[in-house]
């Protein structure tokens, strides 16, 4: 549970990401029952968008010409209490208790509030507030009201409203601001039982959609129920009269969806239809149904750990969070900051495929393939992204909502290719995973062979041989269109050999997208020749061509000037060795093969120094390979950055939305850091190690159907099946061939990782923030 024991209106903003709530279709931002006081009112739907002009200076070739932005819907959540005419407001009155607990088993957000209004009635309230996982459309409140110590008049008015005043955009372009005043347009409204359905249509994109509400109330005594419709908002209102003790119940159910092109009939009755099976349900089904499906979850994906609480905490929330992100997004994209607040607009990037969909590969698969089935969709947009830079087959969007490119800064969106290797590594994740080549079949060869394309048209032999591939960007965009970075090579170098594998699987497919022998042996080709840049007199691999002749950054200048790019030209940057998140470092941890431990150690070593970690997906990389490393308690001051990145807002930027990719890393950082899982020629291998505050770990992961569980103590590891009906798994541990089966536990004893070098430093100011508290210097 995350709990917040007392309301702190300075944190109002952080805590409404904190106890957002999402089925990864739906989201409704952590605000207060009565609306206000709110930092951003957000209720979000996966993909629904507005448009704006994109701003350039000086336009060009090729560049993008709209933006888009995630539009806070028709909010459903606000129920708004007068006690004898007195409005609840938190901050007026006494506030004698505020509590909220976010549960992670039971999927719902609790709320209790003792106040006493400023005539001195007092009120007791308690909501608790859920979106649904078994009815994607759905979410629901029961909202409680208890008069204490007198008889009070008391008014619930529920509200839908649309057309919100927008929250002040974290950008320098009016632009995105003025999309997001009234970017709804009234289309209908529709009066049900105890509630409405409104419907509207996004100004510029052209979106429709319908958001509804009904009621069930319970009340002791009489009472009356009025309706008011208007074109953006509607209010059902109950008002009766409590003795003291006496409570008022109203469970408010709440309807959503939208369409690009369903009629507006067809999209009121499919809310209104969604409504009348919440209330058939009822609030006792809902939250059980929430419950069982949790549990299921749970229980093949709990991560356990032992030694720290306040992380074990922070995992799962993470786990719960990515959960919410992906669980029911079912043909739309998974943004950076989920359905959690406004952050990048709402967009996607190659943080999902990176970071995110790998976790759920392995915890929830059929939300990782829905999520792989909506890149799929967007190819064709990809194919015309990739003719417009006069290059073959499909270049995926570096930041879009609906599989457009939407990124103005082409140095650190166009150049940066490696997100169409990111997406076709989460498709080989997922076969590997699961064992699964339906999605293959499907639609991801389709995927693996369009980007290979790509890969043939970027990059070129050189007139030794090597392939080479100029002018782009890697994941540290602080050193931006250069030739030959590592990570893209060898990503790229991983995408054409898969790509040429699964038209072997797939020939028949194969053939229809007109793949010859020829092509695939110009892929497996250009894949044997990639080059690698190596620096022999450090005895290092830069992290680009001619990386590590690059000026230093003066980082004793840069202490308390952190992100750099807010303080310094990307100019300066894109000359110096400085490093924004890890590059090569993620190159050694996704592409282990093509470094030996020396050249890992050392590499380590380098970009340590180098990196000041200004994007929050570098902590659970440096996590994971400093595990590796053998440099266990530096991983685990990584593990605790990565964990915590919204519960103790490091970034400062939590109140725009939740670090999903971060979240989703930290149990990354534990099972393929401590827990030393790696995929390999569809084997699962295992090294694992625990750093000395951490006395067992315990995690579970889904492979090929069947549900491994991992115990690590310091003296040994445990290996268990947990579904017995006749399976067996092999598993490699410590090298080891091993067949995992129902009958008995495998145990061996744990093997030390021993570090080749001594601990690495990090830059003046940069190191990881501890998690024995200490300030990481």
């Amino acid at each position: 549970m995350v709990r917040e024991p007392a309301l702190d209106l300075d944190q109002l903003g952080v805590m409404e990401s904190i106890f957002a709530l999402s089925n990864g279709h739906l989201g409704l931002r952590g605000n207060l029952d009565e609306g206000e006081p709110h930092a951003i009112a957000g209720t979000y739907l996966s993909g629904f968008y507005e448009l704006h002009p994109l701003p350039y200076p000086e336009g060009g070739y090729g560049y993008p010409e709209s933006g888009q932005t995630l539009v806070n819907v028709t909010n459903g959540k606000v129920l708004r209490l007068l006690v004898d005419d007195e409005p609840l407001d938190v901050r007026y009155g006494t506030v004698l208790t505020h509590e909220r607990v976010l549960d992670l088993r039971a999927g719902v957000l609790r709320r209790t509030v003792d106040w006493v209004s400023p005539a001195g009635r007092r009120v007791i309230v308690r909501s608790t507030r859920l979106v649904s996982f078994s009815q994607r459309a759905v979410a629901a409140i029961n909202y409680e009201v208890e008069a204490v110590d007198a008889r009070a008049r008391i008014i619930v008015q529920s509200v839908l409203q649309a057309n919100e005043a927008p929250p002040e955009v974290d950008s320098a372009d009016p632009r995105v601001a003025e999309a997001l005043v009234d970017p709804l347009v009234a289309v209908a409204q529709d009066e049900e039982q105890t509630g409405t359905v409104l419907v509207h249509r996004s100004r510029h994109s052209g979106l429709t959609m319908a958001a509804g509400m009904e009621h069930d109330v319970e009340c002791p005594n009489q009472y009356e129920l009025d309706k008011d419709t208007r074109p953006d908002w509607a209010r059902t209102s109950i008002v009766t009269v409590l003795q003291p003790g006496q409570r008022l119940r109203v469970v408010k159910y709440l309807g959503y969806g939208w369409s690009k092109s369903r009629t507006v009939g067809a999209l009121r009755d499919q809310v209104a239809g969604a409504l009348m099976s919440a209330r058939y349900a009822g609030w006792d089904t809902l939250v059980r149904e929430q419950r069982e499906f949790l549990d299921d979850f749970w229980g093949a994906a709990d991560v356990e750990m032992d030694g720290h609480p306040a992380i074990q905490q922070a995992v799962r929330f993470g786990l719960f969070q990515v959960l919410q992100a992906g669980a029911r997004a079912e043909g739309r994209a998974i943004g950076a900051k989920g359905l959690t607040g406004t952050g990048y607009n709402g967009h996607t990037f190659w943080d999902i495929e990176g970071f995110v969909l790998p976790v759920l590969t392995m915890t929830k698969p059929d939300a990782a393939a829905h999520a792989l089935r909506w890149r799929a969709s967007t190819l064709d947009l990809a194919r015309n992204r990739a003719a417009t830079l006069n290059l073959a087959g499909a270049a995926f969007p570096w930041r879009t909502i609906n599989g457009e490119e939407t990124s103005a800064y082409w140095p650190a969106g166009t150049a940066a290719f490696h997100i169409n290797a990111d997406i076709a590594r989460a498709f080989e994740e997922y076969r590997l995973v699961t064992g699964d080549e339906s999605l293959e079949r499907e639609c991801g060869l389709e995927v693996l062979v369009e980007t290979a394309r790509l890969w043939a048209s970027l990059g070129h032999h050189d007139r030794h041989g090597q392939w080479h591939i100029d002018g782009v960007t890697g994941p540290d965009e602080y050193t931006a269109v250069v030739d030959d970075n590592i990570f893209t090579n060898l990503a790229a170098a991983a995408n054409l050999r898969a790509a040429a594998a699964a038209c072997a699987r797939q020939p028949d497919l194969a053939a229809r997208l007109s793949v010859t022998a020829e092509e695939v042996g110009a892929w497996e080709a250009a894949a044997s020749a990639v080059h690698l840049p190596h620096d022999e007199e450090l005895r290092v691999h830069p992290q680009c061509s001619g990386f590590t002749r690059f000026a230093e950054w003066d980082f004793e200048r840069s202490i308390g000037k952190y992100p750099l790019m807010l303080h310094a030209p990307y100019f300066e940057l894109y000359r110096k060795q400085v490093v924004k998140q890890a590059d090569l470092v993620l190159a050694m941890d996704w592409f282990p093969d093509a470094f030996t431990d020396e050249q890992m150690a050392r590499n380590l070593d380098y970009y340590e120094r180098r990196t000041v970690r200004d994007s929050s997906l570098s902590a659970s990389t440096q996590a994971v390979m400093c595990a590796r490393a053998g440099h266990l308690d530096l991983a685990h001051d990584y593990l605790h950055e990565a964990a915590l990145v919204d519960l103790r807002n490091f970034q400062g930027n939590t109140a725009q939305g939740l670090h999903i990719a971060s979240l989703a890393g930290a149990t990354t950082a534990l099972i393929n850091g401590f827990g030393g899982l790696r995929e390999h020629a569809e084997v699962l291998e295992l090294e694992p190690a625990l750093p000395g505050s951490v006395t067992r770990l315990r995690f579970r992961v889904r492979w090929h159907g069947m549900a491994l569980q991992t115990e690590v103590t310091h003296e040994d590891v445990r290996l268990t099946l947990l579904v017995t009906d006749g399976q067996r798994m092999p598993v490699r541990l410590y090298g080891e061939e091993l067949t995992i089966t129902g009958h008995a536990e495998v145990r061996r004893p744990v093997r030390v990782r021993t570090p080749l070098l001594p601990r690495p430093e990090q830059p003046a100011g940069r190191a990881p923030v501890r998690a024995d508290g200490g300030d990481g210097e």
